[in-house]
């Protein structure tokens, strides 16, 4: 059987039968937009390919970021998507569109958080995390997987499905709060990660241990910081992965840039103040 044919029966049997062709082709999108633009940036910073195109500038210094092209075309796909009402092959090809767009977006996730360029800083890092976030969430939908159902059958199933994704939202919440994002978006389709995120310690510098530990128990806080290190295992593991995906973050970079600045300016200094000993002895014994 040949690798087209097994696409082919894939899309068939998996995505057509089941109708998930709209999402399939948006996780698509993203994922390769995603792979294509982190790709070209990392291309960009590296002196190896100084012919690679570098980013969109003004003539007037304004740095177009690709977070722009993308809500643009998250919009256009999204008008001309409704306007189809599901008519083939326009609403594949929009929701195609539509999950570059979101790609394009998601890859300068910080710069949502913090309103500044800080793509290739420490911070820049969350945009990583997010799009895996993000992933794992259309995977999950697109395997089958549901937060929960609602039964309209009676009151009494109505009110259960209504208890039910109450619980689900507020484990979910707490796994947020104790920023234990991964186990909270897997938990919001697979209830007992959700349980176990939960259940768990939260990290040190969360709103839950803001509010729960510090000062009120600082036993748990002690514990909390004892418990997530910045070189324990899992975190190593994390931005090895990071810097594999996203490329190494410029912070060290940047610092000895600022330290060899600093150094010069000091340097510089100290021979102006020996050319003015040199040149004006007299009111260099005086300063003294």
């Amino acid at each position: 059987m040949t690798t087209a044919s097994i696409l082919a029966d894939f899309w068939n049997d998996q995505i057509l039968a089941e109708e998930k062709q709209g999402l399939f082709l948006v996780l698509s999108g993203f994922v390769l937009s995603f792979a294509f633009i982190r790709m070209s940036t990392r291309l960009m910073r590296s002196p190896r390919v100084p012919w690679w195109p570098g980013s969109v500038v003004s003539e007037s210094g304004v740095h177009l970021h690709h977070l722009v092209f993308g809500i643009v075309t998250m919009m256009i796909a999204g008008t001309i998507g409704a306007a189809v009402l599901g008519d083939s092959p326009y609403a594949e090809i929009c929701a195609f569109l539509f999950g570059v767009g979101a790609g394009l977006t998601i890859d300068e996730f910080a710069l949502w958080v913090y309103l500044d360029d800080v793509y290739w800083a420490e911070e820049g890092r969350v945009s990583i995390d997010a799009t895996v976030i993000a992933t794992a969430a259309m995977g999950l939908i697109l395997l089958g997987f549901s937060p929960f159902t609602f039964e309209t059958g009676s009151v009494a199933q109505a009110v259960a499905s209504m208890i039910s994704a109450a619980i689900v939202l507020s484990l979910v919440a707490i796994c947020f709060a104790k920023q234990r994002l991964l186990h909270g978006t897997i938990g919001f389709f697979i209830l007992p990660i959700a349980i176990y995120g939960a259940a768990r310690l939260g990290k040190p510098g969360s709103p839950w241990a803001r509010r729960r530990y510090g000062q009120r128990r600082p036993e748990k806080q002690a514990e909390a910081e004892r418990r997530f290190q910045p070189d324990r295992r899992t975190e190593r593991f994390k931005n090895a992965f990071r810097d594999i995906v996203g490329g190494k973050s410029s912070e060290g970079v940047a610092a000895a840039t600022q330290e060899a600045l600093a150094a010069t300016r000091e340097a510089a200094e100290e021979v102006r103040q020996r050319a003015d000993r040199i040149t004006h002895p007299g009111e260099a014994d005086k300063k003294r």
